[in-house]
């Protein structure tokens, strides 16, 4: 049957497929097979940048836009001179995860983006203010961690913890214990580790050059 009211050739309406599929805020239709098979997974994505105004803005803007769930996101210099490095940790089912480096390769201000791998060297820095009442205590609590008072009164005490994650979370429940005021986490940064390069192009010891073809010529 055709659908001569415009003049063009093609199915009724009733016949035409009709897809399926919930859709996100955005109006992208979320293919549910995909949805289903995959369970959520923790990635951490490493992207060599150039230093542009707004490109974190931009980064994190791309995220909200296709809903990704970020946990943290990081960004600091690099050894080449107008380079950044942005880590971002997200978690999401593995369809997501391509998506979120497929669109990262594509933002303008990012050189190269790669995920890391399981043995990447990964660390975080956390700022604790605890009640002060137990400064014996908390000093003892911040040397089995292997951190820093950096301030102390008689009401309060701060002290600066860096480690893995699993290292953070632990003494942060031991400093629960004193009544914790604020805190202060930076997030994951993270390198790949041994020689490995962190992200495609990335050659070891350069922090972020990306690879150029040699051009010269004889």
């Amino acid at each position: 049957m055709s659908d001569n009211r415009t003049g063009l050739q093609g199915p009724a309406p009733d016949e035409r497929p009709h897809p399926d599929g919930r859709r996100n805020a955005q109006g992208i239709r979320i293919d549910p097979e995909a949805e289903s098979e995959h369970e959520p997974r923790r990635a951490v994505f490493s992207a060599i940048v150039e230093d542009e105004p707004g490109v974190l803005s931009r980064v994190a803007g791309l995220a909200a836009r296709r809903q990704f769930n970020i946990e943290s996101l990081t960004v600091g210099p690099t050894t080449v001179e107008d380079h950044s490095r942005i880590t971002m940790v997200v978690e999401e089912p593995e369809p997501g995860i391509d998506q979120i480096e497929k669109q990262l390769a594509k933002l303008k201000p990012v050189i190269s983006v790669g995920e890391l791998d399981d043995d990447a060297v990964r660390a975080e820095l956390v700022l604790l203010k605890v009640r002060g009442e137990d400064p014996d205590k908390v000093h003892a609590i911040t040397e089995m961690y292997d951190g820093r008072t950096l301030d102390a009164g008689p009401e309060t005490i701060t002290v600066q913890l860096t480690g893995d994650e699993r290292k953070i979370d632990d003494a942060v429940d031991a400093f629960r214990r004193f009544g914790i005021i604020e805190i202060a986490r930076t997030g994951q940064t993270a390198l790949a580790h041994g020689s490995k390069k962190t992200v495609p192009g990335e050659e070891p010891g350069t922090s972020g050059e990306p690879t150029k073809p040699n051009t010269n010529t004889q």
